[in-house]
């Protein structure tokens, strides 16, 4: 896990590596090489995990000289690839996974990526072709950002490298500011919210040519193709084997370091299955495992009782830390310069203190459970797209059942389900006006200035996730997973994620997004995941007798919640009602200002319900003032 720079044709100095030194603690490398396209330079900050020798250092080079490599991230499958290189004649000189990924790259150019188990971005130079490769994962675990200027090409780690480069701006893209705005969402597409620098998507490479006096156009190509893998009939008990064992696998692979490892503990299904796994396969007298958590006195949102279940069954060395209402603020401007971007809700605070706890605890490695409710339909609000599902298969019966179940287990009323379950059967044209209609009630008008009304007739934030990748509008829970998984949340919380992380020199590594057992969940398809009312089916009954018996059976979903309404309506008013002030006044003329603080205060009085939205339009805000973002 590190931080990298590239560039071609740009006049840059080592500051752009050295800008993400949180990233990379334990070493730093800068290069620069001469091409007809003018300078190249590669740059790198090292967290060091497997082979902490000086002999992991980057920019790697091949004993040629002719390859040159900047990796971030960990390929958790480089022990069986150097075996298969050593069959192959291949002769290494140290234990890193960097220098099999770098003879991979040599061996089979970019077919090496679909053998790489992990998460990955990385840019080879090849110095005799005068060429420059860089690739991420398939799921975008590890990030990568470019901006094409007149004058060459650069790649970094972290928007913030990027910014102030020959021709560059820190105008804000308006398109994806209201999608943040309104649906929630960003990651979701190539674009970032500054308006000159995209990403490669999670799934992509491309190459760049310096052959010639400038450098050749931006070639982005496909290497993962984004679609459900096959999978034929497997009964449910076949299936939650199958889980199991991909799950104990991809965890084995995930404890794969020469430094000390702990993990995140929400309480939840995902992590605890992991906690679980892990305790189950530590090896007598090795360390004692470490988890951290989030807990908060609220009930409403507190998941303490469910972690002290997974701790007195695993006697894991439990952290427990209390997220403070008035620590939230003091925090928001660092933790935006770190995240470079707005975030979503206040959750994002929750889980930095978590891995600034793992920080004070001495790990570098921390395993967390995101990604199972992307690939397996844990969220509630797949539920109305599975209900329309059995309606329009005729599964009457079952229909029926399923709303009864979600009455008793979840609360849920038979006229609410009733309408969600209307508006996901109605016409295209039809949830398009009730969209519109419903925003222009519910937000008072606050997005109807002349910047971003326009922009409120478009798809839906979801809808141009799953257009930015050719997928259709997620219409089941195949392909609602689907999207989920590689156009909208997952990239989103996966930025959030690794930001944190970084922030705090710690790695987080993704067990759930494992390739065989990803592919394995989005081939089971709209089976074994939603039943009656239970989510993540499959996930339930394959750990079912590993996991306490609290947790397997909870049917709530909190989601790593924080008391964000109860915080924002109390202690934290003033600085709320600040902040929205500071937003109409760093970006005029992007919102209505007296819809937005009608939407406001209607929400800080009660009168509207809670949600999320009003810290979208407080952390715009920020975000704007730490980076100076303009409108024009």
């Amino acid at each position: 896990m590190c931080g990298l720079f590239a560039s071609v044709g740009l006049p840059v100095t080592p500051e752009r590596i050295d800008t993400v030194a949180h990233r990379g603690p334990d070493g730093r490398g800068w290069r620069e090489y001469v091409s007809p396209a003018g300078p190249v330079a590669l740059g790198h900050r090292r967290l060091a995990i497997i082979d902490t020798s000086d002999a992991g250092l980057q920019p790697m080079a091949d004993a040629s000289g002719r390859y040159h490599l900047v990796f971030n991230g960990e390929i958790y499958n480089y022990i069986e690839l150097r075996e298969e290189l050593r069959a192959r004649g291949e002769v290494f000189v140290s234990e890193s996974d960097s220098e099999v990924l770098l003879r991979c790259y040599m061996l089979w150019g970019a077919d090496c990526l679909p053998r790489l188990r992990g998460m990955f971005a990385f840019l080879v130079w090849d110095d005799r072709e005068k060429v420059l490769f860089a690739a991420r994962d398939r799921y975008g675990i590890k990030p990568l950002y470019y901006a094409a200027q007149p004058g060459g090409i650069a790649f970094a780690s972290e928007i913030k490298q990027l910014l102030d480069l020959p021709g560059g701006t820190r105008r804000i893209n308006l398109a994806r500011a209201h999608d943040f705005l309104a649906g929630g969402i960003s990651d979701h597409t190539a674009e970032t919210m500054f308006l000159s620098i995209n990403q490669l998507r999670g799934g992509e490479a491309c190459t760049i040519t310096a052959r010639e006096a400038k450098p050749g156009a931006l070639s982005i190509k496909r290497w993962h193709r984004v679609t459900l893998p096959e999978l034929g009939a497997i009964d449910e008990a076949a299936a939650a084997e199958r889980f199991r064992d991909l799950l104990s696998d991809s965890v084995r692979l995930h404890l794969r370091a020469d430094v000390p490892l702990g993990s995140c503990l929400s309480g939840g299904l995902d992590s605890s299955s992991i906690v679980c796994l892990m305790a189950a396969m530590l090896p007598e007298g090795a360390p004692g495992q470490h988890t951290v958590s989030a807990c908060y006195a609220d009930k409403a949102v507190d998941e303490k009782p469910f972690m002290d279940a997974v701790v007195a069954k695993t006697s894991v060395q439990a952290h427990f830390i209390f997220p403070r209402a008035e620590d939230l603020f003091s925090r928001a401007s660092d933790i935006t310069w770190h995240q470079d971007e707005p975030f979503g809700s206040t959750s994002i605070f929750a889980q930095w203190c978590v891995f600034e706890a793992a920080r004070g605890a001495g790990l570098k490695v921390m395993l967390d459970g995101q990604g199972a409710d992307e690939i397996l339909a844990g969220y509630h609000s797949f539920f109305p797209v599975y209900l329309a599902e059995l309606a329009r298969s005729a599964r009457l019966l079952t229909l029926a059942q399923t709303f009864v179940a979600r009455r008793r287990m979840h609360g849920q009323g038979y006229a609410g389900q009733a309408l969600r379950l209307a508006f996901s059967l109605a016409p295209d044209g039809i949830k398009a006006l009730v969209r519109r209609t419903h925003r222009g009630e519910a937000q008072h008008g606050w997005l109807s200035s002349g910047a971003l009304a326009d922009l409120d007739r478009q798809p839906t934030a979801l809808e141009t996730a799953a257009a930015s990748l050719g997928l259709a509008p997620p219409r089941d829970i195949a392909s609602l997973c689907l999207v989920m998984a590689h156009a909208s949340n997952m990239p989103m919380l996966l930025h959030w994620e690794d930001r944190n992380s970084m922030a705090h020199g710690i790695e987080a590594r993704v067990p759930f997004l494992d390739p065989p057992l990803a592919d394995f969940a989005l081939a089971l398809g709209n089976r074994h995941k939603l039943v009656g009312a239970d989510t993540k089916r499959v996930l339930r009954r394959a750990m079912g007798d590993l996991l306490p018996r609290e947790v397997s059976e909870r049917r709530d979903k909190l989601g790593f919640a924080t008391p964000e309404a109860s915080w924002m309506r109390g202690p934290l008013r003033g600085l709320v009602e600040d902040g929205v002030e500071r937003t109409l006044r760093v970006l005029p003329d992007l919102l209505d200002p007296a819809g937005t603080r009608r939407f406001a205060s209607d929400m800080l009085d009660g009168r509207a319900p809670a949600d999320f939205t009003l810290w979208r339009i407080v952390s715009l805000g920020l975000w704007a003032e730490r980076f100076g973002v303009t409108l024009a």
